[in-house]
């Protein structure tokens, strides 16, 4: 009995180790894809910045301390990069108002589309992700013709009298919420719809046959249940929301810049590739935090209800 199973364990081994050695070019395909460029942008922010828009390898943390501090060009003193913190600051908050609207606007969407017959459900997820078809570029620009000053919404007030002279949209913060909100709303309503997908429609009716007001419903029957959804559905927004750079430029111009165009600009006309790169891995530890909150949030869940 001890030799069978020791052969069995053996064969096992064999196995796993032969598993791994099949899939390990693989791994190391997307070991070096994945990590690789991370890599070189780390460390390219702890280098110099050269005078055309490279890098000289000689070591400095300029590019780290120029994401919160400025240097006087005259007595050589730091003070805090107003313009840095103006940025991330808008790009937080544009990224949560994004977050908060896609979900008052995808939750009931999604609530509406999960209590249709089955047989229509499957249409009215197809006009969701139909937005997915078309270019983000295209998209956006569908948006700008919406609200810039000879637009549509424009056009419309001129026509009834409401007002004499347009109304500036475009190029404020106003506008690239509204435009992360269209491009974004997509990614709150599927995860919320497949959370509801599964709700038991039995509880809240037993909700409503104790007297309890739809607000108390709501808020102690669905939401509790559908937790995971609103979560997944909040960080799948919120991230690409945070690195947003198409729809802020477009709609944003260049006075209402994002992280994302900022580390552009620090690539591009900046030619200082150390603070662009120290920029990049800021963002990304961010996002990692997000992920980090969404992990627990979602582990913690699944012990809860498992």
């Amino acid at each position: 009995m001890l030799d069978a199973a020791g052969t069995i364990e053996a064969e096992k081994s064999r196995d796993i180790r032969k598993r791994w050695l099949l899939s390990l070019p693989a791994l190391l395909i997307i070991l070096v894809a994945a990590t690789g460029p991370l890599l070189i942008v780390l460390v390219y922010s702890f280098l110099t910045p050269g005078p055309y828009g490279d890098v000289q390898w000689l070591p400095s943390l300029d590019g780290w301390v120029s994401v919160v501090l400025e240097k006087d060009i005259f007595d050589g003193t730091f003070s805090l990069a107003s313009a840095h913190v103006s940025i991330f600051m808008r790009s937080v908050m544009l990224s949560l108002a994004t977050t908060v609207l896609t979900l008052l606007v995808g939750f009931p969407t999604a609530y509406f589309i999960a209590t249709r017959p089955e047989k229509t459900r499957e249409l009215w997820l197809f006009l969701i992700t139909i937005p997915f078809w078309t270019n983000l570029l295209i998209r956006t620009f569908a948006i700008l013709e919406i609200i810039r000053n000879e637009g549509l919404i424009n056009g419309l007030l001129l026509k009834s009298g409401l007002i004499a002279r347009p109304v500036q949209m475009l190029f404020t913060d106003g506008a690239i919420l509204t435009g992360m909100v269209y491009v974004y709303l997509p990614l709150m309503v599927l995860p919320l719809y497949a959370s509801m997908e599964k709700l038991d429609f039995r509880l809240v009716e037993a909700g409503y046959d104790l007297y309890a007001t739809p607000f108390q419903v709501l808020r102690r029957i669905i939401i509790p249940l559908v937790k995971p959804g609103v979560i997944a559905g909040s960080i799948l927004v919120f991230i690409p929301a945070l690195g947003a750079y198409v729809t802020p430029s477009i709609l944003g111009g260049g006075k209402n810049m994002m992280l994302g165009n900022l580390i552009e600009l620090q690539f591009g006309q900046g030619r200082n590739w150390p603070l662009g790169s120290a920029l990049s891995i800021t963002l990304m530890l961010i996002v990692m935090v997000a992920l980090l909150f969404y992990v627990r949030n979602a582990g913690s869940q699944g012990n809860r209800h498992g």
